[in-house]
């Protein structure tokens, strides 16, 4: 009827504030989404650009269009009669990456948990001191720490010089520049980033299911598994992906530890930037090494998920 009033539907004033509301927080998250996209996104997306690119003579690319290089990650062409073979070095290098980054991640969780266990079932006015002295060597630079490392290890260093004193060994042991140099580096590099949030997650455990689990006649290892494993698996997963995701693409500590002779992927695809001047196959193996770490983090997740899920 003309004349009459129009009535808003219900809820048509609260639909329009939510609306507005919306808008003006997009509104004010637009400067960290575009400062994302150019700091983060960008880099990226020039770096896979390149991975598509033939290489310069002298570095850089030449822009013309080819899958060479995600070709030579995983094969190499003989230079007398062309035939096509596995590139053994490019996934040598790899395997000893993943691998040590796996052990890396293993060692600092058997190290960790109880670590952060001990520290969870400390006094609460007591708690802060022994996390203040966890982060203590976040206080050092990590060249420094693994400097450090290196003079314990190495064929003059403090183990072998004592053992020596000692009468055990006559002459020094090599452990420098081996894979368990680096492991022991990345392991004692990397140690609180799984400390702390394994105290996260067990600082929230109930401890009174620990009582009920015994109460049931469940042994330690029952208890272990069923109960305290399922409910603090969020720190585990935390600390699992901030230890290997830096592990994978560790550089300082195998080119100190290793000593070239160690190389992981890191220093393989520094190596393609620097001294290999092949800049699109630097630019692949950063772009694979990406996908490799963006799987396996899914992955795991998914498979603790659906443990959780099961227990």
């Amino acid at each position: 009827m003309a004349g009459k009033a129009q009535v808003d539907p219900p809820g048509g004033y609260e639909a329009a504030a939510n609306a507005q509301r919306l808008h003006r927080n997009w509104l004010l998250s637009l400067p960290a989404i575009v400062l994302l996209l150019i700091g983060a996104s960008g880099p990226l997306l020039i770096v896979l650009v390149y991975s598509f690119l033939h290489p310069g003579d002298y570095g850089g690319v030449i822009w013309k269009p080819t899958l060479d290089a995600w070709f030579k990650i995983f094969f190499s062409v003989d230079i007398f009669d062309e035939t096509v073979h596995l590139a053994d070095a490019h996934l040598s290098i790899f395997w000893r990456s993943v691998k040590l980054s796996l052990l890396t991640t293993l060692i600092t969780f058997g190290f960790g948990f109880p670590t952060a266990y001990f520290i969870a079932t400390r006094p609460k006015s007591q708690r802060a001191a022994w996390l203040f002295l966890i982060t203590i060597p976040f206080w050092t630079n990590l060249l420094i720490r693994t400097f450090a490392i290196m003079e314990v290890i190495r064929n003059e260093g403090i183990i072998n010089t004592w053992a020596i004193r000692l009468g055990l060994i006559d002459q020094p042991i090599q452990m420098l520049y081996t894979e368990g140099a680096v492991l022991l580096g990345m392991a004692y590099v990397y140690l609180p980033l799984m400390v702390l949030p394994l105290y996260a997650a067990i600082d929230r455990f109930d401890f009174h299911l620990l009582e009920a689990g015994y109460d049931l006649y469940a042994s330690r290892w029952q208890v272990f598994r069923r109960i305290v494993l399922p409910l603090v698996s969020p720190g585990i997963v935390a600390g699992s992906i901030l230890v290997f995701v830096p592990s994978l693409g560790a550089y300082v500590t195998p080119r100190v530890l290793g000593g070239g002779k160690k190389m992981m992927i890191g220093n393989f695809i520094e190596l393609q930037f620097g001294q290999g001047q092949n800049w699109p196959l630097g630019a692949s193996l950063s772009m694979l090494l990406l996908i490799v770490v963006a799987v396996a983090l899914l992955v795991y997740v998914r498979t603790i998920s659906r443990d959780r899920a099961d227990a």
